[in-house]
């Protein structure tokens, strides 16, 4: 009996030594190149490697399902790239909402964290959109689950800890994908987010267009908005021309007057969403004297003629589809303004959305979402511009919020950042980013004031602009 059990024994080490030898021949063999450890990734196909020093830059497709309840039912390419730093550095997944760039960069979480950096395309902008569209599958749970199934894809390369970001309608989708998937990211940091709980209340932007700035400077901008709707019909046919010069029609919002009074209307609002206070020596300073070409050249730098013709809405028609069925869109008011020289006032984003697209508002998404927020938020950072018009309605947390944070960066605007915060929020701000990617010092743990960035600063890497969207569009 006791031959047959150490018999036995033997033939169980015997076993375990083959799988556990197997194991590591099989990891040896298996991809070490980052590359093809990428591409061994079902779904996953290369576009373009882009060198870049200190890095390895991919274009990449990953294929995903249009409906992620019913997989079955049709794939389609989503574009997206990854910033590769180290397997064993911590990962930023970043978006935009919009389209992703194909350009090398590094958000600000990524170089506090000096980490890798994973860019997603969001679903339904070109090229990342299935053919035919079925536009009911574009909705921010599904956008989510894009993230998802890239994340759970990715992890195996990427073992260490993630954290999600994106600024404007990316902070309001890295919040989203936090909701629906709150275990997958260690955390989140969300830039400038817009949080529109009920959407047809939207009485703190009219609040936030009484105070903003400076008197003087708020005179200003109103006098020339004003004035442009005063000289409507000779800025019109300067517009017709212009449109005529560069191929542009206005079948989607219904004629060159409709996008001319939009454009205009969108004018203070740009200001203060891509300017500084200090630009306002830029406005012209009598708008009743200045020149026809003085108006014109201001109200396009800020508001650009070209938004709301077909061809620079068609590029945003996923962004207005959404505004329109789930995220809503503000709503302010002109008291500055005779209303005989307002015709339509601010368009609600149907007027935006070819109508061979059918659209329904679904109120209850946003307020979901807030509510979550409020009750459960964990390792969430939220920064704002002190003269963002978008802060006007954003996120707020509840007592059920847990090491979570809502900053706001005095005198910026929608290009608001952890850098530009006040020396302890900054501090704060940065340690917890550290924390959460798993990277943070014994000292930092100790002092939160000892946090800074661990990349270096790259003017190429780390440049941006606000993030600059259509209209007044987040």
């Amino acid at each position: 009996m006791r031959k047959a059990l150490r018999w036995l024994l033997a033939l169980t080490v015997l076993i375990g030594t083959l799988s556990t030898a197997g194991a590591a021949t099989a990891a040896q063999s298996g991809p070490t190149d980052i590359k093809d450890r990428l591409l061994a990734i079902p779904g996953m196909s290369l576009v373009q490697e882009k060198p870049y020093p200190g890095y390895r830059y991919f274009v990449l497709t990953y294929t995903q399902p249009i409906d992620h309840r019913h997989p079955d039912r049709g794939t389609f390419q989503q574009r997206i790239t990854v910033l590769h730093k180290d397997v064993s550095r911590p990962t930023v997944f970043y978006t935009s909402g919009y389209n992703v760039s194909t350009t090398p960069s590094r958000r600000e979480p990524t170089q506090i964290v000096d980490g890798n950096q994973v860019s997603l395309e969001y679903r339904f902008f070109t090229p990342s959109r299935p053919d035919p569209a079925d536009w009911s599958k574009l909705d921010i749970w599904q956008a989510a689950s894009d993230q998802h199934r890239l994340y759970e894809a990715l992890k195996p390369v990427y073992s260490a800890n993630w954290l999600a970001t994106g600024g404007s309608k990316g902070g309001m989708t890295a919040t989203y994908y936090e909701r629906f998937y709150p275990h997958d990211m260690d955390g989140v940091v969300a830039y400038v987010a817009p949080n529109d709980v009920v959407n047809d209340e939207d009485s703190a932007y009219d609040r936030f267009f009484t105070r903003v700035g400076t008197k003087e400077c708020r005179d200003r901008l109103n006098a020339v908005q004003r004035e442009a709707l005063v000289r409507r019909e000779p800025l019109e046919r300067k517009y017709a021309q212009y449109a005529a010069d560069n191929g542009y029609t206005f079948d989607t919002i219904g004629g060159l007057d409709k996008a001319y009074e939009a454009v205009v209307l969108d004018y203070v609002w740009g200001f203060w969403q891509y300017s500084l206070l200090k630009d306002c020596d830029s406005v012209p300073a009598d708008a009743a004297t200045a020149t026809d070409e003085a108006i014109w050249d201001s109200v396009d730098t800020l508001s650009g003629f070209s938004a709301y013709t077909d061809q620079g809405l068609s590029q945003y028609t996923p962004y207005y589809y959404q505004a329109g069925t789930q995220l809503g869109a503000p709503t302010i008011h002109f008291p500055y303004i005779e209303r005989k020289l307002i015709r339509y006032g601010y368009q609600p984003p149907r007027n935006f959305v070819p109508r061979s697209i059918p659209m329904r508002f679904r109120p209850g998404a946003m307020r979901d979402v807030d509510t979550w927020v409020r009750h459960h938020a964990t390792h969430m950072l939220f920064v704002y511009g002190q003269n963002d018009p978008w802060g006007s309605e954003r996120f707020r947390l509840g007592a059920g919020a847990r090491d979570s944070y809502v900053f706001t960066a005095p005198g910026l605007n929608h290009g608001a950042n952890v850098a530009a915060l006040v020396a302890d929020e900054k501090a704060l701000a940065t340690a917890r980013i550290l924390q959460w990617a798993g990277v943070a010092s014994a000292a930092v743990q100790q002092n939160p004031s000892a946090a800074k960035p661990l990349a270096r600063p790259d003017a190429r890497l780390d440049a941006r602009d606000v993030e600059r969207e259509p209209g007044l569009r987040p």
